[in-house]
């Protein structure tokens, strides 16, 4: 009897020493950080479109949101703010960035002079037509009610149109992820909520231009227009937008544990909405900008079956070397597009070259003759 007495204490010293040491050296389960930011607040009531009030029912529709993914073990839910307070476009980043976040999500509604009408999610990047500039310049202008304002956005002007260059940089790597989760938001909104559908855009915005994650901001309606506006003001609005991001959120979620992400430029890219055709807003007078493909001393045919399929190669002999060069346009905007194309064309090295008359010069240098 004794000796099957001292069998089980043994057996279970054992088993419990094996489970004590389980638990201290499993490591413990990273979670998903989303940062949810109700935009406006406080002394900012942003657009206040039919008599309602934009920075409540942003925040009515990120409180809903964070409600429903806190449910869920591994996610964390962090609020720029959870109140009608007034968070500066820098803290709200501050914020997300502090926080390590895996997405950030900022939540507005849009206003128009006309009945413009539906739904439509940014990506940081430069405007390509007016429309997207007032919006951007519209949201942005809420820094004129913080102090210092010059110092903290190193003398950006929400009313200058030069301002906005150089902000498409600042997010590079993450537009791929961004432009993923803002597309699967458009989706929800329209195939589920029936909502029009404008978009997935890009522009400049202060709140996404310091945001070391990927970034969106969501135009869920125009508060402006009669229906639209009594629909995000309701219920069932404050109900179904909610539901509709959350959605998207998990499915992006879900795709990165499936490590889609990974296989971006083996898949058919999500492409940006489509502008109206009409004169760029970043024109640079005397500059020519173009994407180098390659350097070589061996001398090929510019036509596509050598490229890739591409169109609009050049060639042009620089000292020893023959340098393949794709477009050619005065559009800082546009070269970017171009890049894009050549980069998922197969071209991942190629890079964006500026020339003011014959002379090659830095694409900084380029850009800063907008400034003078």
């Amino acid at each position: 009897m004794k000796t099957k007495l001292l069998a089980l204490i043994i057996f279970f010293t054992c088993f419990n020493f094996v489970h004590s040491t389980t638990i201290l050296t499993d490591p413990p389960r990273e979670k998903f950080v989303v940062v949810l930011d109700a935009g406006h607040g406080g002394q900012d009531p942003g657009n206040r479109g039919n008599g309602y009030y934009e920075k409540d029912i942003a925040l009515n529709i990120v409180l809903s949101i964070g409600a429903e993914l806190e449910k869920l073990p591994d996610v964390k839910v962090i609020y720029t703010r959870k109140s009608d307070v007034f968070v500066t476009l820098a803290g709200r980043a501050e914020i997300a960035n502090k926080a390590e976040a895996d997405l950030f999500i900022s939540v507005h509604c849009n206003a128009h002079k006309s009945q413009a009408q539906g739904t439509e999610t940014f990506v940081l990047g430069l405007h390509r037509n007016q429309d997207n500039l007032e919006v951007a310049m519209r949201e942005n202008q809420v820094i004129f009610l913080e102090e210092d304002y010059e110092v903290t956005y190193d003398g950006f002007n929400p009313n200058s149109p030069e301002s906005y260059i150089g902000l498409t940089l600042m997010q590079e790597e993450f537009l791929d992820q961004s432009v993923l989760l803002a597309d699967l938001i458009q989706k929800n909104f329209t195939h589920d909520l029936k909502r029009v559908n404008r978009g997935v855009k890009q522009a400049g915005f202060l709140v996404l231009r310091q945001t070391y994650m990927p970034s969106v901001l969501v135009e869920t309606g125009f508060l402006t227009n009669t229906g639209e506006g009594s629909y995000l003001n309701s219920r069932s609005g404050q109900s179904g937008m909610p539901q509709a991001i959350t959605k998207a959120v998990l499915d992006y979620k879900k795709s990165i544990n499936l490590e889609i992400l990974e296989g971006l430029d083996r898949n058919p890219p999500v492409a940006l909405t489509a502008e109206p055709q009409e004169q760029p807003l970043d024109i640079y007078d005397g500059i020519t900008f173009r994407v180098q493909l390659a350097a070589t001393g061996k001398k090929i045919e510019p036509n596509p079956k050598n490229f890739r399929g591409l169109r609009e190669v050049s060639r042009n002999k620089e000292g020893k070397l023959f340098k393949y060069y794709y477009g050619a346009t005065s559009s800082y905007s546009q070269i970017k597009e171009l890049h894009e194309i050549a980069r998922r064309s197969g071209y991942p090295d190629s890079y964006i070259v500026a020339f003011r008359g014959n002379e090659k010069i830095s694409v900084n240098d380029a850009l800063k003759t907008k400034m003078k």
